[in-house]
């Protein structure tokens, strides 16, 4: 069977033994190295194997192409704003001349020098999710181009960063940039061109023609190059697997982006390393909705695999609060998500679901039932249970989801183990970075166990663990190794561009790159993340704590939508900023307060953040959820409640979710270090509070 194609997990095969050890690679002061035991190893010279990103496009045109390929809902009113109730659709055909035409015209403008210059072909793209998005990275792909994405949501200095580090010539990118772009164009003489995707107005595109002639650059809509291109049509040049495709950025939580070089080799055997145990039968046809940003290593990795397949991929239409809206019009059966989005999911479920009196009855015993076949016999449905009970749950996701991977972050195994049961579909966690193309390991379809691992390693991707002694996790550890995982594999980064520095910090001369992540293998051959180099401190009685994991901890209780975990190594305890979900706030200081709060009266909502007996009945609260999982020291020991969250606007977050942790700090400076300046809570008083 051609590695394009689905490579299911053999009936026969031995969940027990999901990782081998490669023999003779042990060595002292770490692992053996592991590959997967299932599959085996995968690289480029894999018989059949897909080495580069056009091989990708043409296997999926091959499979479908007068099928739908790339969808959107358009609008159908701007006042107010409202989307049809239906996705339109290009077809593989349609894209592919797209991609072309689109793709002769870029290659000639690098031939005339009218972009161009620098080190790389580089060529930039701003924009959110959308099917022009792939269209402009196809046609790179195909003509030897180096795409540099960047974050829609970035802040200034980091896109003008890019833009400058990268010598980025010409830039793909909506509208709603376009100003911003001619404003910082004094400052980046080497940008020549930006591209609108956008439809202007005549007026917008007027203004934009004499704003750009004062910055001496030019501007240039989407189809004006597709209709130069398809006059000036060239042959594909076809890349080798060596050659560079694209620099990702990472999205940088404690400091300047890092650029990733990745090959089309990188990209395609990633691709092809996630069909290995691919969890949708090939009876359907996958249809995936992509709201994860394309900027990101994770969201592309998933498309490119849905590419060699020849599935359809629908965009959502951008506003995360219509995201329900966009699956209940697409009814995707493949949804890759991230664990801020499947936590709330989970907290949504449960809330409605577990209710005093007969209804919640039926919801916990319909929960019991479910959990227990499922850690049985690996069954996700049940005739009756399903219809009566998780119906709305999956309808709010489409009611047709066969699919659904976490990555980005760790998640808890109860999260996973419910949302299994609630959507009645195969759910599976992922572990990867970009520095690896997004893969690393994934849990198994159908491991009835798997909740709480990250499955054993991918079939591109050989793992070992390497001692912490500063940590106290070493290779000998009982009952299960542990200590920092290290990958290596086709799929892997060999540099940051022009960061010598950080490459030698991260990539060993025999190629191993080192994750940051401190994880441990388990009986099966799964490992398990459990904790992180990066992000720790040591509080002043010498006890190191992981902050993401604590945080992860906390975010899991349904009425903290947001948890920042704070701590200073002068100190001996942690403190923090919840940002409570203003339904379930409502809720809890009601019974608190012993009176009715309105959830929709925000004033009083936030009033009610600066009382005191609230904060302390609600840390208490916590608390006695994450005592079951955290060690007294790394428990919160005062917090600050806010309805302001956290957000990617306010560069709080990256675009992938994660807390950029010294933004945050500055945000809330000031309350953080008030909280610390209070005498030093006594265990008894803390105590009492549980």
């Amino acid at each position: 069977m051609a590695v394009h194609k689905v490579v299911p997990v053999p009936e026969n095969a031995d969940l027990k033994r999901q990782s081998l050890e490669v023999p003779g690679t042990k060595r002292p002061g770490q692992t053996a190295h592991y590959r997967n035991a299932i599959f085996g190893y995968v690289d480029l010279n894999t018989p059949g194997a897909l080495t580069t990103l056009p091989e990708i496009f043409d296997a999926g045109y091959a499979l479908s192409k007068d099928l739908t390929f790339l969808g959107h809902r358009p609008v159908v009113s701007k006042s107010p704003l409202k989307y049809a109730d239906h996705y339109v659709w290009q077809t593989y055909a349609q894209v592919d001349d797209r991609r072309r035409n689109l793709g002769s015209a870029i290659h000639a403008l690098f031939e005339n020098g009218t972009v161009g210059g620098g080190e790389l072909p580089t060529v930039g793209l701003w924009s959110p999710n959308r099917p022009e998005w792939v269209v402009v990275e196809l046609a790179l792909n195909a003509y030897g181009k180096v795409g540099v994405s960047l974050y829609d949501t970035l802040g200034d200095e980091a896109v003008e960063y890019i833009i400058d580090h990268a010598h980025i010539t010409m830039i793909f990118t909506t509208s709603y940039h376009l100003a911003r772009l001619l404003k910082a164009a004094p400052r980046h003489p080497h940008l020549k061109l930006i591209v609108v995707i956008d439809e202007l107005e005549p007026e917008a595109r007027r203004l934009a023609e004499v704003w750009s002639q004062t910055q001496g650059i030019k501007v240039d809509e989407l189809s004006e190059l597709e209709n130069f291109g398809k006059k000036h049509r060239q042959d594909i040049i076809h890349p080798a697997p060596t050659d560079l495709a694209t620099i990702c950025y990472t999205s940088g939580t404690t400091s300047v982006p890092k650029g990733v070089m990745l090959t089309h080799g990188n990209l395609a055997t990633a691709a092809q390393s996630n069909l290995y145990g691919y969890a949708i039968g090939a009876e359907d046809r996958a249809i995936l909705l992509s709201y994860l940003p394309l900027a990101h290593i994770y969201e592309r990795i998933n498309q490119l695999a849905m590419i060699a397949l020849g599935a359809s991929i629908g965009f959502f239409s951008g506003d995360p609060l219509r995201l329900l809206e966009d699956a209940q019009v697409l009814k995707p059966n493949y949804f890759p998500s991230v664990p801020r989005v499947l936590n709330r999911i989970y907290q949504a479920a449960m809330v409605a679901g577990d209710v005093p009196g007969v209804k919640g009855a039926i919801f916990r015993h319909a929960v019991r039932t479910k959990l227990n076949n499922l850690y049985s016999t690996g069954a996700v449905t049940h005739p009756l249970w399903d219809r009566l009970v998780f119906r709305k749950v999956r309808a709010a996701l489409g009611g047709n989801l066969k699919l659904v991977v976490s990555g980005s972050a760790p998640i808890s195994g109860e999260v996973l183990d419910f949302l299994k049961i609630a959507l009645a579909c195969e759910i599976t966690e992922g572990y990867g970075m970009t520095e690896t193309g997004a893969v690393c390991t994934r849990c198994l379809p159908g491991d009835p166990t798997s909740g709480g691992t990250v499955g054993p390693p991918q079939p591109a991707i050989e793992l070992k663990l390497v001692d912490v002694p500063g940590m106290n996790y070493t290779a000998e550890d009982k009952p299960f190794p542990r200590g920092e995982i290290c990958c290596r594999g086709p799929t892997v980064f060999t540099l940051y561009y022009k960061d010598e520095r950080n490459t030698k910090e991260t990539v060993e001369a025999d190629g191993w790159v080192r994750t940051g992540d401190i994880g441990e293998i388990d009986d099966f051959g799964r490992f398990r993340v459990i904790d992180r180099v990066k992000n720790i401190m040591k509080l002043s009685q010498g006890e190191y704590v992981a902050l993401e994991k604590i945080e992860n901890v906390y975010s899991r209780i349904p009425v903290a939508m947001q948890v920042f975990v704070h701590g200073s190594s002068l100190k001996s305890y942690l403190i923090g900023v919840v940002v409570p979900d203003p339904v379930q706030f409502a809720t809890f200081a009601s019974r608190v307060l012993e009176r009715r709060i309105d959830p929709d009266d925000v004033t009083v909502l936030k009033e009610l953040c600066t009382d005191s007996r609230i904060a302390d009945v609600m840390l208490a609260e916590l608390n006695k959820v994450a005592a079951k999982s955290l060690k007294g020291f790394e428990q919160l020991k005062r917090i600050h409640l806010s309805l302001d969250p956290f957000t990617v606007d306010d560069n709080t977050l990256t675009p992938t979710l994660k807390i950029r942790r010294r933004d945050a700090y500055n945000k809330y400076k000031v309350v953080l270090d008030s909280l610390y300046e209070l005498p030093d809570p006594s265990p008894e008083s803390v105590s009492a509070k549980l």
